[in-house]
């Protein structure tokens, strides 16, 4: 575990692992509730993607990656079944990826498995210092995007 000067854990770290285990619960757990072909590269899909859809472009610049990775992602969903291509009503030129039925049935089986850990977590630390955690990460969340959006 990487650590700084003074033997602390350095922050990434401290960001990655929890980010890490979680990931690794929800690609088990969706596996164990059948959806055996989802890998965590399409997690990045189904984390940014809007209800009404959205434009791969968008989904790309969200996900920090490139805009080609993200369409090779969004095929790939396609094929699969969990996501459908559309024209975007306010650009006929353009698609939008919106998640089809199967792919909002993944997204809701994900949603519960993370409350399952938040549950889990919340054991280990306990309900106090679960809460104190959620809200200083949503402080800093909001702090972040209110500094990028100026």
């Amino acid at each position: 575990m990487a650590r700084d000067q003074d033997g602390q854990r350095l922050l990434g770290a401290l960001f990655r692992i929890p980010f890490q285990v979680l990931n690794t619960r929800i690609e088990e757990g969706l596996t164990a509730a059948g959806y055996t072909e989802l890998r965590p590269a399409y997690f990045e899909v189904f984390r940014h993607i809007r209800p009404q859809g959205s434009r791969s472009t968008e989904l790309a610049e969200q996900a920090q990656m490139t805009k080609q990775s993200m369409g090779y992602l969004i095929d790939q969903l396609e094929t699969l079944g969990y996501v459908e291509r559309l024209p975007d009503p306010h650009d006929r030129r353009a698609k939008i990826a919106r998640l089809t039925e199967r792919g909002q049935e993944v997204d809701q089986t994900a949603r519960q498995i993370i409350g399952q850990v938040e549950t889990e977590w919340a054991q280990l630390l306990g309900a106090e210092r679960m809460t104190q955690l959620r809200h200083m990460l949503e402080a800093l969340t909001e702090a972040l995007e209110e500094r990028s959006s100026v």
